[in-house]
């Protein structure tokens, strides 16, 4: 383009000098013609001095023309002067605007080269990172492998564990039935003297009608409620009894043992189907689920409460806590358990997460007992400070306080009731009274008086079944 402006002036230019050697050249050639005749005019001939004035007046318009062509030049001159002087001054804006393109384009490469180092740098990174990724994901396959190698082993461990369990099961049957017929020898030789052996005060009622005892002997005993006959007894246990409870279906009983494990009979055989344990230190409370007989929870003097799956025979979930726990009871959905605790409080946990949901302060002293009405909308707690508490399962705020003047509880695992109808509660006392009170005045309804010793479990059956009692000394009373 500055080129293109420098060839139009230089042409301008070249015009202008052409057009004034032109009019020089003329002019000189106009003087030479013209000479003669001045020459001639200055003779004094008036013969041709018309002539001659003619010539002078033609050789003036022709000068008049001259000077206006020159004056038209002078103004074509001016213009392209003009012209010239603007496409200088657009020249030089066209300088300036390359310099700055110039400029711009230098900082554009010193950016793109930076940008090639920016790049040469994040593909270096990039090359590290996919490197580093690819060592990750052999790590995680080798993590992989060894982790699908140990599910196998611990499958096969726990299948050899189950195998070992079974054949401990058998044994122990084979030993419960060589001392079943010892005793029957005995008993044949008349030297019974088993007619009343200490129940420790555990008593639970099946949905048919049987009392289930267990105590310091090592032993569950089944009774018949209406004869007050012993039906059978289920021998295994290695430690006292602490708790009992059997299946909805009253297919199974379940114990709590001092032995640190809980054993799990099937009540027609009488042989033991499980050994269940895992619990550190003696295991004071277990409950079953309402709405299945497969799941069971369990509670220690190890903090822990634990889950554990029938079917498969082993614990599926175990709860650490910094208080020990002294009962335990599973909600009416089987999705929740209560448990009570030594530091007085009463938990309530989700039995999948292990999570606690929700946490009251029940009792002062440590929590003895913890009962759930049928309809699942109270629970009944008892503590060793002598009060029976009715709390709303939807929002755990107490909704009544039972206590009587001489009503004091015996031990830590000493167990109320309430009714099924939900009407009343039954709680035993040290003194060997049965308090009896009602859920809706909170006042004592009957005070039952047949024990001679303390009072440590109370246990309701089903509606029209007597309410059961046990004390210290392995009596076990029945009231309609």
């Amino acid at each position: 383009m500055l080129k293109s402006f420098r060839s139009q002036n230089e042409i301008a230019n070249e015009a202008i000098r052409h057009a004034l050697k032109s009019l020089r050249k003329r002019h000189l050639l106009e003087e030479g013609a013209h000479a003669p005749a001045f020459i001639a005019l200055s003779r004094p001939i008036v013969s041709q001095g018309s002539e001659w004035k003619e010539k002078a007046e033609n050789l003036q318009v022709e000068l008049q023309q001259c000077y206006k062509a020159q004056s038209r030049l002078s103004e074509q001159l001016v213009v392209e002067v003009a012209e010239s002087r603007t496409s200088k001054a657009l020249v030089g804006e066209k300088d300036a605007a390359i310099t700055d393109m110039r400029k711009e384009l230098t900082e554009m490469r010193d950016e793109c080269s930076q940008l090639k180092m920016d790049l040469e740098e994040k593909i270096k990174s990039l090359e590290l990172v996919m490197s580093e990724n690819k060592e990750l994901r052999a790590q995680l396959e080798q993590m992989t492998v060894k982790a699908k190698n140990a599910e196998a082993e611990n499958k096969m461990l726990v299948d050899r564990w189950m195998l070992q369990k079974m054949q401990d099961a058998e044994r122990l049957n084979e030993a419960n039935a060589l001392y079943e017929d010892m005793i029957g020898r005995l008993k044949a030789s008349g030297l019974e003297n088993l007619a009343r052996q200490q129940v420790d005060g555990i008593v639970r009622q099946s949905e048919e009608g049987k009392l289930i005892t267990g105590g310091q002997d090592r032993t569950v005993k089944l009774w018949d409620a209406n004869t007050g006959s012993l039906s059978s007894t289920l021998f295994g246990c290695l430690g006292s009894v602490l708790d009992l409870t059997i299946t909805h279906d009253n297919r199974s009983v379940i114990a709590a043992s001092s032995s640190n494990n809980l054993l799990v009979w099937d009540v027609n055989s009488g042989r033991v189907r499980h050994t269940l344990t895992g619990h550190t230190d003696k295991v004071c409370s277990v409950d079953v689920s309402k709405i299945s007989s497969r799941h069971v929870v369990s509670a220690a003097y190890d903090r822990t409460i634990k889950v554990w799956d029938l079917q498969k025979g082993y614990c599926i979930n175990t709860i650490i806590f910094h208080s020990n726990c002294n009962a335990i009871c599973f909600s009416m959905d089987g999705l929740t358990i209560f448990s009570g605790h030594v530091d007085g409080n009463l938990r309530l946990w989700d039995i999948k997460s292990g999570k606690l949901l929700s946490e009251v302060a029940a009792h002062s002293l440590a929590v003895t007992s913890i009962s759930l009405s049928r309809n699942g909308n109270v629970v009944l707690t008892s503590g060793r400070d002598n009060l029976h508490n009715l709390f709303d399962m939807r929002s755990l705020e107490v909704c009544g306080t039972l206590r009587a003047t001489g009503n004091r509880v015996a031990s830590n695992w000493s167990r109320s009731c309430i009714s099924p109808d939900d009407n009343y509660v039954a709680a035993g006392s040290a003194d060997g009274s049965v308090y009896i009170w009602s859920t809706s005045k909170a006042e004592i309804v009957s005070t039952l008086k047949e024990h001679n010793a303390s009072v440590l479990c109370c246990s309701w059956s089903g509606l029209g079944k007597p309410l059961a009692s046990a004390d210290r000394n392995g009596t076990v009373c029945t009231w309609t």
